[in-house]
């Protein structure tokens, strides 16, 4: 069964190809959503599949890239939502 989760990346995750690699391993996946970085220096995941999926891509979020060091990571389940793929919002 589908389900859309959040996952806030806390701690070295912007200019380290993060985003970038995520949408690489959301995709791999299957999984569908968004990732963008947000002003406080976190990474946002917005992502919708399945509860195996999502869990493998939670897990990758925890190590993230080589240079990234992941200090916090939080899920929250949100309402369903549907997305057409798996995209890097830019500002």
């Amino acid at each position: 069964m589908l389900q859309t989760i959040s996952i806030i990346v806390y701690g070295k995750v912007q200019g380290v190809f993060y985003r970038q690699s995520t949408k690489e391993t959301a995709t791999a996946l299957s999984i569908t959503g968004t990732v963008r970085n947000l002003p406080d220096n976190t990474v946002e995941i917005i992502a919708t599949g399945e509860e195996e999926q999502l869990s493998q891509l939670y897990n990758w979020c925890k190590k993230g890239t080589p240079g990234a060091i992941v200090t916090r990571i939080e899920k929250q389940d949100l309402p369903l939502q549907a997305f057409n793929r798996f995209s890097v919002i830019r500002f």
